[in-house]
């Protein structure tokens, strides 16, 4: 192989390919050494050396110089041609894979190439299809159709905006997949229609999602002149506009972010109106007391509201009203009568720190319980212990309502302390439903 032409090659690659040249200098060698083994046999030691400046090949079997003569003579050329060839797409390959994997959590934009059939129709009568592949950047991508908007409609030709969430490898090829469901593509959304988020003045602080339907998102401002939320929407919607567009009208919810969340809670159930929160840090709960008129509003369509705003917030969301909260604290006093080790004055510190029914007192830890109520380690297990039987009582119940009445019946010639301790079950499942 002339050494010019070995150059003249190298750099060729490197051009096209935009592949380094040292990679390209070691795909060489490693074609020229494992043509030679063919030549010599699979167990000779051969090293093959490239000169980076002159393109002149040396090289050792087993120790010995092989001169650049023996090379070209003994070697074959389309031998190491077709081995250099491998190497190269494997370097290529993987500078593309190096490439690409440095896009994951980026945004990208593609050019629709085709899309596999699938089931399901719009309106307008075209398929949603399937998996789309997607032309991006010299690779084509794959939009699964697991990871596109539902109701979303592409045909090819269109361009289209994603996320990079994989990149990994195939035998000759990088294959790269996109979503458009992730909480990370409205952030990136956001991050490229809103000034003040690029230039850092407003920090997103947190995104819940449901692809499709709605989003909530939370941002901030340490500069208390700005408006985070209406720099967001933007005059009449105008900012927000393009971003609910490209995400097929989903519905988006930009609140105000505290880290007082007494008061980001009842920011992230927007739009409803909040009386109060109640914190019940042991258990992650907070217990949200609105109106009756603002209950459903709160809650939402099919519980998606309290749904985001827990998400958001990271707190397990319930929405009350005052009378049933009242109702739900004096149930769990009731029952909490019934367990043996807990007298008033720890009922009334359970109920304070939100546990309202005996699935949540089967969940404590014995530590926890045993300071609250400043009892031994032995007392707060058999405490949890009995909670947990009662829990699974109410769960037999639940599951089949018909074993309230043979429970009951059953016990009719018991004594009146275990009756009493079933209907005061059976009431609290009642309140439960």
């Amino acid at each position: 192989m002339n050494p010019s032409e070995v150059l003249r090659i190298v750099d060729a690659i490197h051009r096209d390919k935009r592949i380094d040249k040292e990679i390209v200098f070691i795909g060489v060698e490693a074609a020229i050494a494992t043509a030679a083994r063919k030549q010599y046999g699979e167990e000779t030691i051969i090293k093959i050396h490239v000169d980076r400046e002159t393109g002149e090949i040396t090289g050792t079997r087993n120790g010995d110089p092989i001169s650049p003569e023996e090379i070209s003579e003994r070697i074959g050329a389309q031998s190491a041609k077709q081995v250099m060839i491998q190497k190269i797409r494997e370097a290529e390959r993987d500078a593309i894979y190096e490439e690409n994997r440095a896009q994951i959590d980026q945004m990208v934009v593609g050019i629709v190439q085709r899309i596999e059939s699938g089931k399901g129709k719009k309106d307008d009568g075209f398929r949603e299809g399937g998996a789309i592949t997607v032309a991006i950047h010299g690779v084509e991508a794959v939009l699964p159709r697991g990871e596109r908007i539902p109701g979303e409609v592409f045909h090819p030709g269109d361009r289209v905006r994603g996320i990079v969430i994989e990149v990994k490898k195939t035998s000759n090829r990088v294959k790269v997949i996109l979503s458009r469901i992730r909480p990370i593509f409205v952030q990136k959304l956001f991050e490229q229609e809103i000034p003040e988020i690029q230039e850092a003045v407003i920090e997103i602080k947190g995104i819940a999602r449901e692809p499709g339907y709605r989003t909530k998102i939370a941002v901030y401002s340490s500069d208390q002149r700005i408006d985070s939320v209406g720099a967001c929407i933007g005059m009449r919607g105008s900012r927000i506009k393009n971003i609910t567009e490209e995400l097929n009208d989903e519905r988006i919810d930009v609140v105000p972010w505290s880290s007082d969340m007494q008061v980001f809670i009842p920011n992230a159930l927007r739009p409803a109106e909040v009386e109060e929160v109640i914190l019940c840090s042991m258990l992650g709960r907070a217990v949200v007391l609105v109106r009756q008129d603002q209950r459903s509003l709160a809650i939402g369509r099919k519980g998606q509201n309290v749904r985001l705003a827990s998400k958001l917030c990271g707190w397990d969301v319930e929405i009350m009203t005052r009378e049933e909260l009242e109702a739900d604290i004096e149930k769990a006093i009731e029952g909490y009568a019934l367990i043996e080790g807990i007298d008033p004055e720890l009922a009334d510190r359970l109920v304070g720190e939100g546990f309202l029914t005996f699935d949540d007192l089967s969940i404590i830890e014995p530590n926890d319980l045993a300071q609250m109520g400043n009892i031994s380690m032995d007392e707060a297990e058999a405490i949890i212990e009995q909670a947990e039987q009662f829990a699974e009582q109410e769960e037999k119940i639940k599951a089949n309502p018909s074993n309230r009445e043979r429970v009951e019946t059953g016990n009719e010639s018991n004594d009146s302390d275990n009756t009493t301790e079933i209907e005061t079950v059976s009431e609290m499942e009642t309140t439960d439903e």
